[in-house]
């Protein structure tokens, strides 16, 4: 569906950037899995570190898929949903890797507030991370409660996704957008963490939708859509998200860059909304004098190689022919 609105957005200098650097940032993941001794010669992302154009690719995403819903094991529709809404509300693999060394296998059969609370206290009190900054996460305690964050996040595990009802709606649900809704309503968790939750579990096979049926910006799309367009016209931070998604074909080839996809798969909403969020950052080195709704003017990830291969698995549904 290719949006024609009357007033179409202005672009500005960072828009042709925005699909270079997506342009670029795939040529580094095939770089890397070609194991080629130089990955880039753009100083910026020499420097510092960027998710990949594909969400789907990133390193935490990669083992949501793999290590988290289709590992193999003997879990039923109610275990992959506790595990995916407990994998994503830490986002963090060695919080996992943490839980799993405790307690084994974790389902929804395993679960009780008692025993993971003890675990998270006890890495805590280590003064380990148990969170991913990735996300802004709300504490709950007025909702719950409790004093310390993981504790009000597993009473929400165990008083909502945990409910037969709960898992129900999810797979009655007839669209992406009605997932995102269910979402939404939970204590906690607002539009973008809706969102984000409603394209993991998406990944499995509890819900089926394209991931061109509905899109949420986020904070850091917002100033990327910013500083890529000089105004919007009649166009929504969505429908502007959409409408680059469409153009996407014609885009590379106005630029004459050589964009390699996903096996086929074009990018998709989520995707480009995540780009903008990563060309809010890149600009802020390339386009200092272009300026997004946040002060932010520094990239705070540097990059560093990562330690470990990633062996690419993708959702089976999707029927890519990558590697």
């Amino acid at each position: 569906m290719i949006l024609t609105k009357k007033s179409k957005p202005k672009r500005s200098i960072v828009f042709d950037t925005y699909w270079k650097f997506a342009a670029e940032r795939q040529n580094i993941f095939f770089n890397k899995i070609a194991k080629q001794e130089v990955l880039t010669n753009d100083s910026i992302f020499l420097k510092h570190k960027f998710t990949n154009a594909y969400r789907a690719s990133d390193r935490v995403s990669q083992y949501l898929i793999k290590d988290v819903i289709y590992k193999k094991g003997d879990y039923s529709p109610q275990d992959i949903l506790f595990r995916i809404i407990l994998f994503k509300i830490f986002n963090k693999i060695s919080t996992w890797q943490l839980l799993e060394e405790q307690i084994g296998d974790i389902s929804s059969r395993t679960f009780t507030f008692n025993r993971y609370n003890q675990i998270l206290k006890e890495a805590r009190k280590a003064k380990e991370a148990i969170y991913s900054g990735a996300y802004i996460m709300t504490s709950g305690k007025s909702i719950f409660g409790y004093d310390f964050k993981h504790e009000n996040h597993l009473k929400l595990i165990e008083k909502y996704i945990l409910k037969p009802e709960f898992l129900e709606g999810i797979q009655s649900c007839k669209t992406l957008e009605s997932v995102y809704s269910l979402l939404r309503d939970l204590p906690t968790i607002g539009n973008f963490l809706a969102y984000q939750y409603a394209i993991d579990i998406n990944y499995s096979e509890l819900t089926d939708f394209s991931e061109m049926d509905f899109v949420m910006p986020g904070p850091g799309a917002k100033d990327g859509i910013k500083k890529c367009f000089a105004s919007y016209g009649d166009y929504s931070e969505a429908d502007i998200i959409r409408w680059v998604t469409d153009n996407q074909e014609k885009e590379f080839k106005r630029l004459d860059l050589d964009f390699r996809n996903l096996g086929g798969r074009p990018l998709q909403l989520i995707d480009c909304q995540n780009l903008f969020c990563e060309t809010d950052k890149y600009a802020r080195v390339a386009h200092p004098e272009i300026s997004g709704y946040s002060d932010r003017s520094r990239i705070k990830q540097i990059y560093k190689s990562s330690v470990g291969e990633i062996e690419y698995f993708y959702p089976p549904k999707w029927r890519l022919n990558v590697f």
